[in-house]
């Protein structure tokens, strides 16, 4: 896994702003999960990465509410499965984070016609419930 973490095409995170630590995993393993260091944390400063433009990084540091990203992997057994799924959950959070706003909606007017057929059909529900009134 050793490299830069690719987020998107114009945002690459250089592999020393990348922290990673191992520890030992729970959950099944067998004899091998009292062994091996499978389960990964892997930690990403936002406010001292150079891999952001200043833009980026206050739009991300404002979505994010905290300074430093933690992702923890330990649903697989092998250790490199983990460093896999650590990098793509984080490449995912900073992608989300990063992201422009939505577009805002222009509010508009239900048209003429839909304004009638609406009215149309409350009529009718109005005119058969009626009809099965007891009189």
């Amino acid at each position: 896994m050793p490299g830069p973490l690719v987020v998107n095409a114009s945002v690459v995170i250089p592999d020393a702003e990348l922290v990673w630590r191992f520890s030992r995993s729970s959950g099944p393993g067998g004899q091998g999960v009292n062994t091996t260091d499978s389960r990964v944390e892997l930690t990403f400063d936002v406010a001292a990465s150079t891999a952001l433009s200043p833009a980026l990084k206050a739009r991300a540091l404002e979505r994010l509410g905290t300074p430093v990203i933690t992702i923890a992997a330990s649903e697989y057994r092998s250790q490199l499965r983990n460093r896999e799924a650590a990098e793509q959950r984080l490449a995912q959070r900073v992608r989300e984070a990063i992201a422009p706003p939505p577009k805002r909606r222009r509010p508009t007017k239900p048209s003429r016609g839909a304004v009638e057929r609406r009215i149309a059909g409350k009529k009718r529900r109005s005119d058969l419930k009626r009809l099965r009134r007891d009189l």
